[in-house]
């Protein structure tokens, strides 16, 4: 791979016609980010769950916040990345550095905005949720299942995965004319695809681009385009496994980054942690610093905040600063294995050895005291149990199409998402429905589940 073309201001839906951009006041990349800022399925992150349950008497992070939040560390990383890039070769031309200089942090930011866009409402356990119905179809459902859907078709539901969806949310035409999806450039597409793969070489931990999917069947086509145009190379040249392109890492590492940090201040909000916990786990990385950031000054300054969640922001933003610096110089330090699609792991993962020793504190911790919170599992609990009964619902309707309950339930799935009810259509009707409750926010989710199952009725309006 080379910088020259891992850029390009080619969209999807738009291949045959002219890259430039009639928009003299908005370049093509911040097109893309207002793209995504203004569709609704990014406004519908408000009300999915990050970790947390939400709504709460206590705000804490959802889908949505947590995305600009990661968006505004992607946005300085892709500036560090991107300034480096343009200094270091300074002969490449006018379009590199207007690309590196400028255009990059925009590109980087966009990605991440749209990094949680696919996932399904009730965090995680949304994605296990649908992988745990398809496994456990029985009779004539799990029958046509495996007759009709080729093994790559049958995966992409078996190992549902969210990043694979985001990029099916954000190319699919859903039932328009226009095709592309969102329309965006094929540089800010290729920055979220962090596993490269199809569903059938995906899930397989030996190598970090297969350890999930990154894009569904029906989307492999699309990828190889993007592949094609910024020269990212396959891996295995008889599969659907390609590099990683260089910007993903950015995307990855600005996500690593905040999920860490900010995790805690939400728990920190609804009395699941203490401050003087926080501290502990955050204050050891300015051990060995220098200037404004020694530890002793980072402390003093933690001292004389009297205000405890100001405390709790302090840390967080000194934090999010040093792993920052850190995370780019790593970036330029592997610019050649970057190239070469040789980097192994997250950028995050290549820190000096001490401090990858506190960020293995911080993960144990959250583990143990956050992520398996009671709050936390009720959710994940009530999730299954959702997501699960509208599958069973509206997948055996798609099955059984003909009968009087299905035909009513399938009046209930918006015209986006299309459903043929064809002896041939089983794939992409399953789509439908999956795209359909993916993109449901939680509180819908379970309107829809309570008045399907009967448990509530529906008001007339």
């Amino acid at each position: 791979m080379n910088w020259q073309q891992l850029y390009s201001t080619r969209r999807t839906g738009s291949e045959d016609k002219s890259v430039l951009n009639p928009d003299f006041m908005r370049t093509s990349f911040l097109r893309d980010y207002d793209r995504i800022i203004f569709s609704s399925a990014f406004r519908r992150l408000q009300n999915k769950t990050q970790v947390f349950p939400l709504p709460g008497a206590v705000f804490v992070h959802n889908r949505l916040t947590h995305s600009l939040e990661v968006a505004s560390v992607g946005r300085s990383l892709g500036k560090g990345v991107g300034d480096a890039l343009a200094a270091k070769y300074p002969d490449a031309g006018e379009d590199f550095r207007e690309f590196y200089k400028y255009e990059l942090p925009s590109v980087i930011a966009a990605g991440c905005l749209a990094h949680d866009i696919g996932n399904p409402p009730f965090g995680h356990s949304g994605e296990d949720a649908i992988r745990t119905f398809f496994r456990e179809l029985t009779g004539e459902a799990k029958l046509r299942f495996e007759q009709e859907l080729s093994p790559n078709q049958q995966r992409d539901f078996l190992f549902f995965e969210g990043n694979a969806n985001a990029f099916r949310t954000l190319t699919h035409s859903f039932g328009e004319g226009s095709s592309g999806g969102f329309r965006l450039t094929y540089a800010t597409l290729a920055s979220i695809i962090k596993y490269p793969s199809d569903s059938l070489s995906g899930f397989n931990k030996q190598q970090q681009v297969t350890k999930k999917s990154g894009f569904f069947d029906s989307e492999i086509e699309t990828y190889k385009r993007i592949a094609a145009e910024l020269g990212i190379p396959k891996v295995d040249a008889a599969k659907n496994v390609y590099a990683r392109h260089p910007f993903v890492y950015l995307v990855e590492a600005a996500d690593d980054i905040c999920y860490r940090v900010i995790d805690f201040e939400d728990a920190h909000r609804l009395n699941i942690i203490s401050i003087d916990k926080i501290s502990e786990l955050f204050l050891g990385f300015f051990d060995n610093e220098s200037g404004f950031d020694t530890r002793e000054k980072v402390e003093t300054s933690f001292n004389k905040i009297k205000d405890v969640n100001q405390k709790v922001q302090f840390l967080r933003a000194k934090l999010i600063h040093l792993l920052i610096t850190r995370v780019n110089a790593v970036f330029m330090s592997m610019e050649e294995e970057l190239l070469q699609g040789r980097v192994g792991k997250a950028l995050i993962d290549y820190l000096p050895a001490r401090e990858l020793e506190l960020i293995k504190k911080i993960d144990d911790f959250s583990v143990k005291h956050i992520y398996n919170h009671r709050s936390v599992v009720e959710i994940e609990i009530a999730g299954y149990n959702v997501i699960g009964e509208l599958l069973r619902e509206f997948f055996a309707a798609v099955i059984n199409p003909t009968s009087a309950k299905s035909f009513k339930l399938l009046q209930l799935i918006p015209a986006q998402f299309v459903v043929r009810a064809q002896p041939d259509s089983l794939y992409p009707d399953t789509q439908s429905v999956v795209d359909f409750i993916a993109g449901m926010t939680d509180l819908y989710a379970v309107d829809i589940f309570r008045k399907v199952t009967g448990i509530s009725f529906p008001q007339i309006r």
